[in-house]
């Protein structure tokens, strides 16, 4: 069953994209491809969705994203450096002209004193644009974290 609230966002996006002629790009962890998922239940979509990386394991983050392993030792797979290079590396490995990258803990476990579960970073990145990263503490059960997500994800790249 569709998202109707999460189907007329990326609806949202793909008019704004496709008025701009641009293509994104995504790069997932913690959402495990329900960004692209949704995003993909557009008809047309085709036209200025480029790719998604579903980036779960620190080894996938490196080798797909390039994402630093000094990194992921220092500040761990959820953290804004891992974000933010998430993001950079999909800009990196594809034509896109924008990309989001998410990674996070969305339960029931995983989460830390330091990071708890709902702990999100949601970078997104342009061509020839500086990039930026939120932190975004979230509340719910899995699935109701992964759907805030997913939303934020979306409406920030048509906020920005």
């Amino acid at each position: 069953m569709i998202d109707i609230e999460l189907f007329e966002i990326a609806q949202q996006l793909g008019n704004l994209l496709t008025s701009k002629n641009k293509k994104i790009a995504i790069a997932e962890s913690c959402t495990g491809g329900w960004i692209s998922q949704i995003i993909t239940e557009v008809a047309g979509s085709s036209v200025w969705f480029d790719r998604g990386f579903v980036t779960y394991s620190n080894a996938s983050k490196i080798e797909m994203l390039a994402v630093n392993s000094k990194t992921l030792d220092i500040y761990g797979a959820v953290s804004a450096e891992t974000a933010l290079e998430m993001v950079n590396g999909v800009l990196t490995h594809s034509p896109a002209d924008c990309s989001v990258a998410v990674t996070g803990i969305a339960g029931p476990g995983g989460g830390t004193p330091q990071k708890p579960v709902g702990t999100v970073y949601i970078a997104w990145g342009y061509k020839n644009r500086e990039t930026h990263v939120i932190k975004v503490n979230l509340s719910g059960d899995r699935h109701e974290i992964r759907r805030q997500v997913v939303k934020i994800a979306l409406k920030g790249v048509i906020l920005n």
